[in-house]
């Protein structure tokens, strides 16, 4: 079934690069072969707009029963959030949010007011990597809906399913748990012992875990720098200490 884009519709696909909108609409957008391969099976698919020459190509990928909205390439370019339009969009509709994980079964990540998108996306791509089935996000946290963190992904985003809510309520309910952070002061991570299961906390992007959340660390960590002693940059980005950390913990786990 198919029907022609409506101005109506054009605007509301535009809008949801917004995360306001997002929110109010209970929609959101992924653009693109590849991340709508990945992720239409996993959300409810409310309207796919395509161009002509995508759809001969990629029918197959649509749902049944699916209205599909055609579009040209100028529409399209006038509905992307991304730097080069693509000859499709998806608008789904925003998952209800999971129940906070049970930390004394498996290993929870969680962010302190990471907010760029792209580290966010790139995150939830290495929790996926590692087997990692939540993140836990601050409320101050970037968008995991946001068109940029859904590219970011590469249709992690279909098994990783973001939860947003005050870290100090997440960790306060898992109790009794190994609450894990990293700081330039922790120990190295190489040379303690770590668990399967518990919190993992990665801070924000220059000012790191904040007060409130690093007083409810157990397990101060500190990935080195190599060779000790010698000058470094100041810190690693937190997508790239995020998977050198699990990348850690998981080794562990296989020995």
């Amino acid at each position: 079934m198919f029907q022609d884009l409506t101005s109506a519709t054009r605007k509301l696909v535009a809008s949801l690069g917004n995360a306001r909108q997002r929110r109010a609409t209970g929609l959101f957008t992924a653009e693109g072969t590849k991340c709508i391969a990945d992720t239409i099976n996993n959300f409810e698919c409310r309207m796919p707009l395509a161009t002509h020459a995508w759809l001969k190509e990629h029918a197959a990928l649509i749902p049944r029963n699916t209205c599909v909205i055609k579009a040209t390439n100028a529409d399209l370019e006038r509905m992307t959030q991304l730097t080069t339009a693509t000859d499709a969009i998806a608008v789904y509709s925003l998952p209800e949010p999971p129940k906070p994980a049970d930390a004394s079964k498996q290993l929870v990540l969680a962010l302190d007011r990471v907010q760029d998108p792209g580290n966010l996306g790139t995150i939830i791509r290495v929790a996926d990597w590692f087997g990692i089935k939540q993140v836990v996000c601050s409320p101050e946290t970037a968008d995991a809906y946001s068109p940029k963190v859904i590219q970011a992904t590469m249709g992690a985003i279909a098994r990783v399913r973001p939860l947003y809510m005050p870290l100090t309520e997440y960790i306060a309910i898992n109790h009794g748990n190994g609450v894990f952070g990293t700081f330039l002061d922790g120990q190295n991570i190489y040379e303690t012992n770590l668990s399967p299961t518990g919190i993992i906390i990665m801070g924000n992007e220059g000012r790191g875990i904040s007060d409130e959340v690093a007083k409810m660390v157990n397990r101060r960590l500190l990935i080195p720098s190599y060779p000790p002693g010698q000058p470094t940059s100041e810190s690693l980005n937190v997508a790239t200490a995020t998977a050198i950390t699990l990348s850690e913990f998981r080794r562990r786990q296989i020995l």
